[in-house]
C-alpha cells in the first residue's frame, strides 16, 4: 500500500492540531488567553502592549498581546526561512497552526516554546531553553520537528518564503487554545 504526498500531509496536520488542542489539558487555565474571534476586527496593537500575559490583564489586553505576538512570530518565521534558506510546507495551514502555537506561548510562558511537543513543565522548559524557535535541533542541524522551516531536500517543502499574519489567522482558525 502507497501512501500520497496528500495524505502523509494531512496527518501530521491531524498529529499538530490534536497536540495543539489538547494544549489546555496540560496547562493551567489562567496561563491560556482566549482565541481571537473571527468576526473580531484586529485592532493595531499599542507600543505599550506586552507580549507575556500576566493574570492582572484584561481580556481585551491579553488579545492584544496576542495579536502582537503573532505578528512578532511570523516576521521572525519569514526573516529565519530567508536567513536559512529554507521554505513553509507545501501545504501553507502546517505553518500558520506552528507559527499560532509559537505567538500562544510567547505570550503564555514569555518565550515561543516549540508548540508540537508535549513537557511536563512547560515554564521549566521555556527558561531552559533548548526547545525555544529556532530550537537547538533547527539550529545545529536544519531540522524542525514542527515543519515550519524545510529544507529543501524535504518531501513536503514549497516554494514559498512568506506567510502574512492575515494567513496564518485564516489558517489556524478553529485550531489550538
Amino acid at each position: 500500500m502507497t501512501i500520497s504526498r496528500s495524505s502523509t500531509v494531512w496527518v501530521l496536520l491531524s498529529l499538530v492540531v490534536f497536540i495543539a488542542g489538547t494544549v489546555e489539558a496540560f496547562v493551567p487555565s489562567k496561563y491560556i488567553s482566549k482565541p481571537l474571534g473571527m468576526t473580531q476586527k484586529m485592532a493595531r496593537p499599542s507600543s505599550t502592549a506586552p507580549l507575556f500575559a500576566t493574570p492582572e490583564m484584561s481580556d481585551e489586553e491579553k488579545d492584544e498581546a496576542m495579536v502582537k505576538a503573532m505578528k512578532s512570530m511570523t516576521a521572525f518565521s519569514n526573516k529565519y526561512i530567508v536567513n536559512t534558506d529554507t521554505k513553509y510546507c507545501t501545504d501553507k495551514s502546517i505553518a500558520a497552526v506552528v507559527i499560532k502555537g509559537l505567538a500562544e506561548h510567547k505570550v503564555t510562558l514569555g518565550a515561543p516554546l516549540c508548540p508540537c511537543r508535549y513537557y511536563d513543565d512547560k515554564e521549566k522548559e521555556a527558561k531552559d531553553g533548548y526547545w525555544n524557535c529556532p530550537c537547538v535541533p533547527m539550529r545545529e542541524r536544519h531540522e524542525c520537528h514542527c515543519m515550519l522551516f524545510l529544507t529543501e531536500d524535504n518531501a513536503f517543502a514549497g516554494e514559498e518564503t512568506n506567510i502574512s499574519v492575515d494567513e496564518v489567522i485564516e489558517l489556524s482558525s478553529g485550531m489550538g487554545a
